[in-house]
């Protein structure tokens, strides 16, 4: 086989994450490689020239995509026209559906190999989307073991890897050492702070979130606040916090949120992977979420599963609180952040989230590893036809 060019669309942060591993893994396989594409940060570490920002293509909701529609389709344009200019032998888009969809229903004439890497909810909602993206892809990775049946049943090739972040060492990190590390007096609380991964969420949820620690500080004195965030967001937040009287550290890299997350105490955070990074650190967490009203709208007489988050949907029960439209208040968030924070409830949920390792898992290989290998087979087949 020649040496391999390999395309790659990642457009949300959560992509970036998964098509870094997926970089990492295809050059054990093949060292020599050709990567090119889109990305974020992470994927530019490992060598890749992203095409333009991934934070473009990180928007979320049926009415807040509305004004961006201009950007988007230029977006489209010009990566369509770099991909016919350059030419690789398959390309693999991951997460941001609504571009990657659009993108590969308009590289299907062409006759490029076309992957895409974790799957449209169809379960949750929309369930005759399976058919559709079946018309165009030509094989799918999924990340939950639930998924497969949805698209095979309508005739798409799909495997299941499992999760990529499975294959983070949680366990190398020793949540005392960490403590001393951030500083933390014995008695110390410390609460993490995920606002989110895109600048709607960040700039709707950070306020809510400050009024609700301030509400909690009536209530427990001594705690401070440890933010994981993206370089792009440290500058807003801080002027944010700076505001209130509230303790806080800020951290921007990945290996960072992960140390504090398994240092905290609990967790709220904004509604999306971040919860499944959370039930894999068993760190004790709530969700909290709003988007446009007419979108809430909408949504609501789509989706037929009873949880938003991850871990609930997985294990099939409410376990993590849920702080969703009207009910993203900070007095029902700042109750639900002191139960949590009570020895008894938080031993219990740290107990109930140890299970999420196994959920996530594929026994057979490392998720990234079988991604990786996945796509070179598909792409010698393609070769050899």
């Amino acid at each position: 086989m020649k040496t391999p060019h390999i395309y790659l669309v990642a457009g949300e942060a959560s992509g970036d994450v998964i098509g870094t591993r997926l970089i990492k893994a295809l050059r054990k396989k093949v060292p020599n490689c050709i990567i090119s594409g889109i990305g974020g940060h992470l994927m530019a570490e490992q060598g890749l020239q992203s095409l333009f920002p991934l934070q473009e293509l990180s928007i979320m909701g049926i009415m807040e995509v509305l004004p961006h529609i201009p950007r988007i389709l230029k977006r489209l344009n010009e990566t369509e026209q770099d991909i016919l200019l350059k030419k690789p032998d398959i390309i693999v888009t991951i997460d941001a559906k609504g571009f990657s969809f659009r993108l590969a229903k308009r590289l299907k004439k062409y006759g490029f190999p076309l992957v895409h890497y974790t799957a449209p909810s169809v379960w949750a909602w929309r369930p005759k989307r399976a058919q559709q993206i079946a018309r165009f892809l030509d094989h799918l990775l999924v990340l939950f073991p639930f998924e497969p049946p949805y698209f095979e049943k309508v005739g798409l090739p799909t495997t299941f890897v499992g999760h990529p972040l499975t294959e983070e060492k949680f366990d190398t990190f020793k949540s005392d050492v960490l403590r001393k590390k951030f500083s933390l007096k014995k008695e110390e609380k410390l609460i993490c702070l995920l606002p989110g991964s895109r600048t709607r969420e960040v700039s709707s949820l950070l306020p809510v979130f400050i009024k609700s620690l301030q509400q909690l500080n009536q209530k427990i004195k001594n705690f401070r606040l440890i933010i994981p965030t993206f370089p792009h967001f440290e500058t807003y937040i801080r002027q944010e916090m700076e505001k209130t009287n509230l303790k806080f550290s800020l951290i921007t890299d990945e290996q960072g949120k992960y140390q504090a997350m398994i240092a905290s105490d609990a967790a709220i955070a904004a509604s999306g992977t971040v919860a499944l990074e959370l039930g894999l650190t068993q760190t004790p967490f709530l969700i909290a979420y709003k988007v446009n009203s007419l979108t809430a709208f909408i949504l609501k007489r789509l989706i037929r599963i009873p949880y938003a988050c991850m871990v609930n949907i997985l294990l099939n029960k409410p376990l993590v609180g849920e702080f969703l439209q009207k009910n993203c208040r900070p007095d029902l968030i700042s109750n639900h952040l002191y139960e949590i924070l009570q020895k008894e409830n938080n031993q219990a949920l740290r107990q109930e989230l140890s299970t999420m390792r196994t959920l996530l898992t594929n026994k057979n290989k490392q998720p990234s590893k079988l991604a990786a290998e996945t796509i070179l087979k598909i792409l010698k087949k393609y070769q050899e036809s």
